[in-house]
């Protein structure tokens, strides 16, 4: 009786504490944005613009994490390399923008321009799946039937190895990408200014995903890939081939990865062998977010996490006289998933995942 009355104390005051810090956060963000906002010491244009910062951080973001949900929603598996198949995207574009430069045709007109970031965007997406199937072969087919702890310290080895052969074949040095003289200008808009490699991230990640979300749920592979998500075992047996849904799954999310990273590098101009390591956190955020298996849940996740970077330090924290605010934005980034997750743990559409996994 000592034990059980021991025990609801306990549960009580862990509650007690949960709730005191959640009426803390929100005390907090009311506050501070209610200050911000009243002090006035931001323009409409530098809220339109940390919104549009906002998401075209979120688009990659967003790109990103639908590889993690993908593969989580097929094998219950959290692939930790997928941050460093994105890097090895955004590496491959790289060389093939360098060389592209080099014979004067990625700058040569405006056309020539943007078949350079296609042939970016290509090449990335090649480098990318073809280092995705050979993690899928080496590093988690193998341990398919294993305990999930043996899988996912497969996976964190993965993302460390990679990392240190990146760094073994092109050094620990920062590659600056390729300049791209016609998107260095802005959008012809009134209201606001909108640079034209913004609107071409935006651009590009919405149409990815939208026809990521056709493949899914309008083509027989993207039906098989969710009925093996649902049951490998009564998939086989009406005669689904298992291990080709994996496959394709894999290579699916590696190529949005793969295309992610060209898009991350021609909005922050440099990459390194440990470029995939903070974007690849976050993104596994945003698909935890969104609610882990679930697409749409991912897409939406993603553009939430890079609202509350960019929007919510300034929002949150300048009102309350905190100084450089935006060196926070990991801080309040992370923050707001803890919040949520906290509150619905599930995610945002979670709940969707147990009855539609896709």
């Amino acid at each position: 009786m000592n034990a059980r009355v021991v025990e609801r104390i306990t549960d009580g005051a862990i509650a007690a504490v949960l709730w005191a810090i959640r009426i803390v956060v929100v005390l907090l963000v009311v506050g501070g944005s209610a200050l911000t906002l009243l002090s006035g010491q931001y323009s409409a244009s530098t809220w339109l613009s940390l919104i549009v910062s906002g998401v075209v951080l979120g688009s990659i973001y967003a790109l990103i994490a639908l590889g993690y949900t993908m593969v989580y929603g097929i094998l219950r598996l959290i692939n930790f390399a997928h941050g460093e198949i994105f890097m090895a995207g955004a590496f491959g574009g790289y060389f093939v923008g360098t060389e592209l430069s080099a014979l004067g045709f990625l700058n040569a007109n405006p056309l020539t321009s943007v078949i350079s970031v296609v042939l970016m965007m290509l090449g990335a997406m090649v480098v990318s799946v073809a280092l995705a199937l050979l993690v899928e072969r080496i590093a988690y087919r193998p341990l398919r039937n294993a305990p999930k702890l043996v899988a996912l310290i497969s996976a964190i080895g993965a993302s460390f190895f990679l990392q240190y052969t990146f760094r073994g074949f092109f050094g620990a040095g920062i590659y600056a990408y390729p300049d791209i003289g016609v998107l260095a200008g802005t959008v012809p808009l009134p209201f606001i200014t909108i640079k034209w490699v913004d609107a071409l991230i935006v651009v590009s990640a919405l149409v990815m995903m939208a026809g990521l979300y056709a493949f899914v749920t309008r083509t027989k592979t993207g039906t098989a890939i969710r009925a093996v998500s649902e049951d490998a075992s009564t998939a086989a047996l009406m005669g689904i081939d298992v291990n080709r849904a994996i496959v394709t799954t894999f290579a699916v999310g590696a190529a949005m990865a793969g295309a992610a990273g060209v898009l991350y590098g021609m909005v922050f101009r440099q990459i390194t062998f440990l470029s995939g390591f903070l974007p690849g956190v976050k993104a596994f955020t945003a698909a935890v977010l969104g609610g882990i298996g679930n697409i749409p849940g991912a897409m939406l996740g993603g553009i939430f996490l890079g609202q509350a970077e960019s929007i919510g330090p300034t929002l949150f924290l300048s009102g309350l006289q905190v100084p450089s605010p935006a060196q926070l934005k990991d801080v309040v980034a992370f923050t707001m998933l803890v919040m949520i997750l906290v509150l619905r743990p599930s995610g945002i559409l979670g709940e969707r995942v147990s009855g539609q996994r896709a």
